[in-house]
């Protein structure tokens, strides 16, 4: 085999990574028919059909998982390159991460603003989204890192690596003082909680199910700041991580309770050949745990000096 049409192979490999030709035809701006003829080529040169139809969907057949597995290794490799390529920018090196919509933002500029330095020798490019739509750009090459508040889908992906930076307990804030005994009180006002796609969503409703609590909600947010805001304005009790109670607390609201039986997690993905990356390397090495405890001093002074300016 003296050539082979490298164009045909991509097209290949981007049609079993989607699933089908339709998806590989949209994520590659081309038409399906395309995609097809361009597959059909390199069966003809390969000498071997790679797929078969099995019902409505596409599967490789034994000589497509054979290429399948080269092209991966090849192609992998090129946005490997790459990678390395577009750690350079303006004199900078390019960080981009993707932050789950659920997570709190406050929280994931602390701990990126941790492993960040001081000197302008990084360009920092944030980009929220669902968890599960940031794993699909970081599967992707799209996205440096993840910060989560689940490790999720990632575990079943061998070349996703993971790794918890902490964990806290979740307390419930209004705008109006409670003083029936906490939890039972929970029954008693609207609730402002995160959604079922969310860990801490699913959390809640099995808490609330455990400690037989007839709760009444009336909002659940996939976004932790918008589910704050409703509370801010007087429509209900919303929830946030412990840690944050003080700096909630000088902003007027008031405790309704607290408890460690539900936790928030924060994980961070990337693909293994990110583990390289300077912005990667030092957040493997930072120790969070004072940050998920509380007693972070940057954090606290920032609380502190918010309480003074009557923020």
């Amino acid at each position: 085999m003296q050539h082979l049409n490298y164009n045909h192979l991509y097209y290949f490999w981007m049609v079993k990574r989607k699933g089908s030709v339709v998806k590989a035809a949209e994520a590659l701006c081309l038409t399906p028919q395309t995609i097809t003829g361009q597959i059909r080529a390199l069966e003809e040169r390969l000498k071997g059909s790679l797929f078969k139809r099995v019902g409505r969907s596409l599967e490789a057949t034994d000589l497509g998982e054979l290429v399948f597995r080269y092209a991966d290794k090849m192609f992998n490799l090129s946005y490997e390159m790459l990678d390395v390529l577009n750690y350079q920018k303006d004199a900078s090196i390019l960080f981009e991460v993707g932050i789950a919509d659920a997570l709190s933002k406050a929280l994931a500029s602390r701990v990126l603003l941790s492993v960040i330095p001081n000197d302008g020798s990084m360009h920092l490019a944030c980009y929220e989204a669902t968890h599960e739509s940031l794993l699909g750009r970081l599967r992707e090459h799209k996205l440096d890192m993840i910060l989560s508040d689940c490790a999720g889908a990632s575990l079943k992906y061998t070349d996703i690596l993971s790794k918890k930076l902490g964990e806290c307990g979740i307390s419930f804030f209004s705008s109006t003082p409670i003083e029936a005994p906490f939890p039972a009180c929970l029954e008693q006002e609207k609730l402002l909680i995160p959604g079922k796609t969310t860990s801490l969503g699913q959390q809640l409703h099995r808490w609330f199910a455990d400690k037989n609590l007839n709760v009444s909600v009336l909002g659940e947010f996939d976004d932790a700041a918008m589910m704050k805001a409703f509370g801010f304005f007087r429509k209900g009790i919303f929830v946030a991580p412990s840690i944050y109670r003080h700096d909630i607390l000088a902003q007027g609201m008031h405790l309704v309770g607290e408890t460690l039986d539900v936790r928030e997690e924060y994980h961070v993905m990337f693909a293994e050949r990110m583990i390289q990356h300077p912005a990667v390397k030092r957040l493997l090495e930072t120790d969070f745990s004072d940050l998920f405890a509380g007693c972070d001093k940057q954090v606290q002074a920032v609380w502190h000096r918010g309480s003074l300016l009557g923020e």
